[in-house]
């Protein structure tokens, strides 16, 4: 590897001295830097890195993350803070061999400039890098322990005998066809009188599996995904404080309900709740809101105010580090919101961008949303650079009548190139109710244009959360977020499935998917004596192939025999036998009448 030689490391230093010079402002005085969207990648290098060169919003708990080389071509990794000096540190690199993160050994000061030296070679050549940023001073917020509804209609939720510590939302099914598209309803009701948690329902509206979470906590978008070569479950749990963001982790799970892992955001951040995306190369994209202190003067806001940054990373799942971090406030400036700044505080910070959905694309793109300033904006995904802009106040596209969206959530591109769209349309009330959208863009004629609807007869209108969903027989499926429905449509717009959660839930999102669930705890039993018989109770908590349940009693555990059965009806099935015996226990068989568990044995 070629040295650096004294000639070119002296004039970098004399530009890195003079850069700081030029951003000795407290990190609360702006909030963007002097030149919004800067691109991530370093002039004459392969390396993209983060923070973003010039920024003022880095966490002072940040790595410097240093990607499109392999860990081998970086040497001479220095950095330094004005305030906290030299700072030692590990070059860790990352498991898909294109880059490494150096992870500091203490944490930033907040308002300091931090400088990053260092060179990169490409083949016998080093070329030498440097960059510089600002660390932001983080605004905490107080904790808010969550409310629940104090009325509790017993309706609400559901109990089982054989499952008494499982009791979630009531379902009712409005609208049913043999149309659907096949496969289970996913969700994850929160805001009720019951326990928090991640579900997943049959055509029927019962429950396959409910999985409920501590107190004080919520979970969110529960859905399917591919880690590796296997399906699994992932979903959001954490804090939901009232400024409507999530702070949290992750939770992967295979087939059988096994942990597999817990995502965390880096950078001394918690994960959203917003949006989770596995990818095949084994890292994850998620969703990070992050307050911090800023003066808000210039554009009708305190002085001493503070403004939530919408971020999002890519995490190498393998060894945790970040492999790249996109902020908001590099981008986007706070004018373009049409939320107010007037009335925030620190305590209540300027919501002006609330990032809600990821889709990185094959062709080097990324589609993302942002609820508050009405925009979708597409990014070059090696540099975060903004391209394009769908709506908003800038929009690159001219909008179609009905093309416009407001508040809106989870924009997805589609396998013919179309844009599928959640449009909230409140709060405050835009349009008249919520909608799922499907919008065509054209690149050469510059027009989006709206290609179809689809509306809730109820006239649903979702102050906050929702997403819309392709299936692959062309249906659509949408989830109403804080109104607690999911509703699937044909192409042509008919309602073929609604359904909805009784009294106060919400779900962030809603989906459908295959799913074979396989758990490894043995189905539940309870008995119930009715006159001189018993009834039996069985349930199995996230099993997918019981077809029938088939009773075993006798004198005692080593004495079983089969005395009744029955198919397997909703969560739980009971199946009445004559009584008499000591001992009962269940089996759940599949469509074969093999056996797939045993329940232990209890007292008849």
């Amino acid at each position: 590897m070629a040295l650096c030689s004294a000639t070119t490391l002296a004039l970098a230093s004399k530009r890195i001295v003079a850069e700081q010079a030029a951003f000795r402002a407290p990190a609360a005085a702006r909030c963007t830097p002097a030149q919004p969207d800067v691109s991530a990648v370093l002039a004459g290098t392969s390396l993209a890195v983060s923070p973003l060169p010039g920024s003022y919003d880095a966490s002072p708990y940040t790595q410097i993350s240093l990607l499109g080389a392999p860990k081998g071509a970086l040497s001479g990794v220095r950095v330094s803070g004005s305030r906290s000096g030299s700072h030692s540190g590990r070059l860790r690199g990352y498991s898909q061999g294109d880059g490494a993160s150096f992870v500091p050994s203490k944490p930033f000061r907040s308002g300091e400039t931090v400088t990053v030296r260092g060179s990169v070679s490409a083949g016998s050549r080093a070329q030498p890098f440097a960059f510089r940023f600002v660390v932001a001073t983080p605004d905490h917020l107080p904790y808010s322990p969550p409310t629940l509804p104090s009325g509790k209609d017993p309706l609400e939720m559901q109990h089982f005998h054989s499952r008494p510590d499982l009791k979630p939302p009531a379902i009712v099914v409005s609208a049913r066809s043999p149309q659907t598209a096949p496969g289970d309803l996913f969700a994850a009701p929160y805001a009720g009188p019951g326990p928090a948690g991640p579900m997943i329902l049959d055509e029927a509206g019962a429950v396959v599996w409910f999985h409920p979470v501590a107190a004080n906590i919520a979970a969110t978008n529960l859905q399917v995904q591919q880690y590796g070569s296997q399906p699994v479950l992932t979903w959001w749990q954490g804090y939901i404080p009232p400024q409507g963001f999530g702070e949290g982790e992750e939770i992967i799970d295979n087939s059988s309900y096994a942990q597999l892992g817990r995502v965390r955001a880096g950078n001394g951040y918690k994960a959203d709740l917003h949006d989770f995306h596995l990818t095949p190369q084994y890292t994850a994209l998620l969703t990070v809101f992050a307050p911090i202190d800023c003066n808000l003067s210039a554009v009708g806001g305190p002085s001493g105010g503070a403004v939530t940054d919408s971020i999002f990373q890519e995490i190498d799942l393998r060894t945790g580090l970040v492999r790249r971090e996109w902020h908001s406030l590099d981008h986007v400036g706070l004018g373009d919101s049409y939320s107010s700044p007037v009335a925030t505080s620190t305590q209540w910070p300027f919501d002006y961008f609330h990032l809600n959905s990821i889709d990185q694309l094959a062709n080097g793109r990324t589609l993302i949303s942002a609820r508050n300033t009405w925009t979708l904006y597409e990014l070059n995904t090696q540099t975060g650079q903004v391209l394009t802009r769908i709506g908003g106040r800038h929009s690159s596209f001219k909008l179609s009548s009905g093309a416009s969206t407001a508040f809106q959530h989870d924009a997805t591109v589609l396998e013919n190139g179309t844009i599928s769209i959640f449009d909230n349309g409140a709060v405050p009330r835009v349009h008249p109710q919520s909608r799922g959208m499907v919008v065509q863009i054209n690149p050469q004629a510059r027009t989006d244009t709206l290609l179809s609807q689809y509306e809730h007869p109820g006239a649903l209108s979702s102050g906050s959360q929702g997403n819309m969903q392709a299936l692959e027989n062309g249906d659509l499926f949408v989830g109403w977020g804080s109104e607690p429905y999911l509703s699937e449509f044909s192409a042509a717009g008919a309602l073929l499935f609604d359904a909805h959660m009784r009294g106060s839930y919400q779900s962030y999102r809603a989906y459908r998917f295959g799913w074979t669930g396989a758990p490894t705890e043995a189905p539940a039993i309870a008995a119930v004596s009715q006159g001189t018989g018993v009834t039996v109770y069985a349930s199995w908590n996230g099993d997918t192939r019981t077809a029938s349940w088939r009773v075993l009693a006798g004198p005692s555990p080593q004495q079983l025999a089969p005395v009744a059965g029955a198919a397997r009806s909703g969560f739980e099935t009971a199946i009445a036998t004559p009584g008499g015996e000591r001992d009962i226990a269940v089996q759940a068989l599949d469509a074969s009448g093999a056996v797939l568990g045993t329940s232990r044995t209890i007292a008849g």
